[in-house]
């Protein structure tokens, strides 16, 4: 093998569920196999670092200032769907259940891991729930203990005295587990048993 090639190999390793062995395959693709598709993928990719920015309203993936998800006006503008990351919206739109809003956190609460309030998505969240339309909050989060935490702040120091019904989705998954990686039936069913949050 080349440096290129091993250089190769270590960049797309780095991506999530790709081990050596299909990274090798990739490169091996992209460098030998199919060479014009290697064009065609640094062009995407370049266009897709420009033009996907953040939305400013949710938080969401947006190709502009807000996402369609935003924009949309047959969405539920009173309930509001909070999630830590864009692939758990995804996977909660794949599902087809949610017909509300979003709000994503970038993440969640983790003293351990140095990540507090200042570095989530919760001063957006303020200014929406202080905009008065909201009436249910729904939070998505990780059944574990950093998610129980964002959870509690959430009810605490972000919504507060604020008029809003906080609920969390029941969950049909394993302790620690999240909803990035469950079935639509199992999201349909976490959202149709979601609870007050307490």
């Amino acid at each position: 093998m080349t440096p290129a090639f091993e250089q190769l190999l270590q960049q797309l390793k780095h991506l999530p569920g790709l081990g050596y062995r299909s990274a090798e395959r990739i490169a091996m693709q992209l460098l030998v196999e199919k060479p014009e598709a290697m064009g065609d993928l640094i062009h995407a990719l370049q266009h897709a670092q420009q033009a996907v920015g953040r939305c400013k309203i949710c938080g969401n993936m947006a190709e502009g200032d807000i996402c369609a998800i935003c924009e949309d006006s047959r969405r539920d503008g009173q309930i509001l769907c909070v999630v830590e990351h864009v692939p758990d919206l995804i996977a909660l739109e794949r599902s087809g259940a949610w017909k509300g809003r979003y709000h994503v956190l970038h993440g969640k609460l983790s003293p351990i891991h140095g990540v507090g309030p200042e570095a989530l998505n919760f001063t957006a969240l303020t200014k929406r729930l202080e905009g008065g339309e909201i009436r249910e909050l729904v939070l998505a989060l990780s059944n574990d203990i950093e998610g129980q935490a964002t959870c509690h702040y959430i009810q605490e120091e972000v919504v507060g005295e604020l008029p809003v019904k906080v609920t969390r989705i029941g969950f049909g998954l394993p302790s620690g587990g999240g909803v990035t990686y469950a079935d639509s039936v199992t999201l349909r069913s976490a959202l149709d048993a979601r609870r007050e949050y307490e």
